[in-house]
């Protein structure tokens, strides 16, 4: 059993992406391509922003929307310490320090009730991390930015392409969102690439030029700049898997609905992730919680069952980015990181693939 089953996806995306790939190849335009700017118009269609600003990864999506918001050394950064590194790398890298609340113990994601309290006079963005799947509080991130001077608001959406916020698309919620197209993503490319959404003009304009070493024309740099932008190839994958995209996010949600049910009445000893009813989850990743990971993880694999953590250890206790202050107030979050657990998860599962997931998880628990 895959993890991920990307293999089943490109079966069913062949045609279409093998075409994608070879008008690529036969035209030669690898760098900034005609597929980036197609890519980019059907993405910003699909979250309603006015811009999309494809580049290299999910990670370089976070160090660009930095970098456009002039945020450096001596301005801090709020976030969550649950999540994956390059949330909390791009800020360090930025120059800014990372200031870590909390999340919510039933869905993992930032608290956004002890937010307020940690906002400084050089607080100058809020990241919230839309984890496996799922969007934060936004609105009232939102509300909290605001009152404290139109805090700029940058959404980490790596995990949650597709997903509704209160009938509003993730990337679309706040001043910038960020996604990933890692293969394993919701909406992913065959290799690394991402995106960055607003509806702000300035920030698009600051965006295109970081994207090109901060170019405003060709060798006239008007700003420090990355190498940034996203390979022709890549946005033809994106391209072709576009084509059942909505169908593979009605699917995550379906199975998403299938596990939950099973689960519960399976009557294991599992925990579940609430996902609120002003939202959906599209499931990056199927997580739930387990006492005795370790062991549990073991048993599964010996019954060819693969699983994966996300995340073992909050940034707050990482030796790169340790902060002993805040890791001793963010309980949750180290409480999370010891039982997380993710099971098989992709558009493709099957039902007796999914049977067997949660039957000999019973057995186990």
């Amino acid at each position: 059993m895959e993890f991920i089953d990307l293999k089943a996806q490109y079966r069913a995306l062949k045609k279409s992406i093998d075409a994608r790939i070879q008008k690529v190849l036969d035209h030669g335009q690898y760098i900034l391509g005609p597929e980036v700017a197609e890519m980019e118009q059907k993405l910003a269609a699909l979250t309603g922003a006015k811009h999309c600003i494809s580049c290299a990864s999910g990670t370089e999506a976070l160090l660009m929307s930095l970098l456009a918001l002039g945020i450096g050394r001596g301005d801090e950064v709020i976030t969550t310490p649950f999540t994956f590194a390059a949330t909390v790398e791009m800020i360090v890298l930025a120059g800014a320090t990372p200031v870590y609340v909390d999340i919510e113990p039933d869905t993992c994601l930032i608290d956004a009730t002890k937010l307020e309290a940690k906002i400084t006079p050089r607080t100058k963005a809020i990241m919230p991390v839309s984890l496996y799947g799922q969007v934060a509080d936004m609105d009232a991130i939102n509300a909290i930015a605001a009152r404290h001077g139109n805090i700029p608001v940058i959404e980490d959406a790596a995990q949650s392409f597709g997903a509704s916020y209160k009938g509003r698309k993730s990337c679309n919620l706040s001043t910038i969102g960020c996604t990933s197209f890692f293969p394993s993503k919701p909406l992913g490319c065959y290799g690394d690439g991402g995106a960055i959404f607003t509806n702000d003009d300035g920030l698009a304009k600051a965006l295109r030029e970081i994207r090109v070493h901060g170019q405003e024309r060709r060798y006239y740099h008007t700003r420090v700049g990355v190498g940034g932008r996203m390979d022709t190839l890549q946005c033809a994958v994106v391209l072709g898997k576009l084509e059942r995209f909505e169908w593979e996010i009605e699917r995550r949600l379906a199975l998403g609905d299938q596990y939950r049910a099973m689960l519960q009445q399976s009557g294991t000893t599992a925990g579940l992730l609430a996902v609120r009813p002003d939202r959906d989850c599209v499931w990056a990743q199927y997580t739930i919680f387990v006492e005795g990971r370790e062991a549990v993880q073991k048993a599964l694999q010996e019954q060819g069952i693969p699983t994966a953590v996300h995340y073992p250890l909050s940034l707050n206790r990482q030796p790169a980015y340790r902060d002993d202050a805040s890791a001793a107030e963010t309980v949750h979050s180290h409480w999370a990181g010891e039982r997380v657990m993710s099971l098989p998860m992709s558009a493709d599962l099957t039902q007796e693939q999914m049977e067997r997931v949660v039957s000999v998880l019973r057995r186990i628990l």
